[in-house]
C-alpha cells in the first residue's frame, strides 16, 4: 500500500482501513509475545502503513483548516 494509492481512498475507507491493520497489529503482537508470530517483518509493515494512514488523514484534516 503506498502513500499515492490511499490518496485516492475517502476519508471513510481509510478510517475503515485504519481500524482494520490496528486490529491486525494486535493480533500479531500477542502472537509475537508467545513466540508464535511466523513473520516477524509483518509487524513492521502493518506499523508503517498504519502511520501512512494516519499521515494522510493528518494532512487532509490540516488542509481542511487552511
Amino acid at each position: 500500500m503506498t502513500a499515492d494509492e490511499i490518496r485516492d481512498w475517502d476519508d471513510t475507507e481509510i478510517r475503515a482501513q485504519l481500524e482494520t491493520l490496528v486490529e491486525e497489529q494486535f493480533r500479531l503482537r500477542f502472537q509475537a509475545s508467545m513466540l508464535q508470530l511466523e513473520n516477524p517483518i509483518l509487524l513492521r509493515n502493518i506499523r508503517r502503513d498504519i502511520a501512512r494512514l494516519k499521515t494522510i488523514l493528518r494532512e487532509r484534516e490540516l488542509a481542511g483548516n487552511a
